[in-house]
């Protein structure tokens, strides 16, 4: 039904999202989500750079021009993230760990590369504990920091929490 629904909305673009992310070590991978942006949604994101909300590497804009109807909806839902879950059964993500990057890890500090020791996750601390908010230096502290501490414990009540905010809708970008 998701899937339909991106389609009829722009039937020229492709309905999943392919992007290339740096994940577990430092190797990118492709990552798969529904597609919530309009078609060459990258071509356009130079010029929105100056708007974005947190410094570079990351981006992030209130209301992006990019971002279409159905789009808005999946995103505040997170069902475009719900591809993921072929990243996770190929072994390239985790269910929880950090999120994979849209840059590589050459940008990165050293210190940040402890981030890159975990498979990355379709959840993880920062969107529980800080989407939205916190700039990649302070998501790196926060992830690593929740990871070197490990335990399936934690994790499980990560995924609960995570199940709230998505109902809640809170953090959501």
């Amino acid at each position: 039904m998701i899937a339909a629904c991106v389609w009829l909305e722009e039937p020229r673009a492709p309905v999943i999202f392919r992007q290339r992310r740096c994940g577990y070590g430092g190797r990118s991978f492709q990552l798969f989500k529904f597609r919530t942006m309009v078609r060459d949604a990258d071509a356009l994101k130079d010029a929105l750079r100056a708007r974005s909300l947190v410094p570079w590497p990351d981006f992030r804009v209130v209301n992006d021009p990019r971002v279409t109807r159905v789009g808005r909806f999946l995103r505040r839902s997170s069902f475009d993230e719900l591809p993921q879950l072929v990243n996770v059964l190929r072994g390239e993500m985790s269910l929880v760990g950090p999120r994979p990057t849209s840059f590589d890890a050459s940008t990165y500090a050293l210190w940040q590369t402890g981030r890159l020791e975990y498979r990355p996750g379709i959840t993880g601390p920062w969107q529980v504990y800080g989407r939205g908010c916190l700039d990649f230096e302070e998501r790196c502290r926060l992830e690593i920091g929740f990871f070197r501490r490990r335990s399936i414990t934690r994790e499980l009540w990560l995924l609960i929490q995570t199940l709230g905010c998505v109902m809640r809708r809170t953090g959501v970008a």
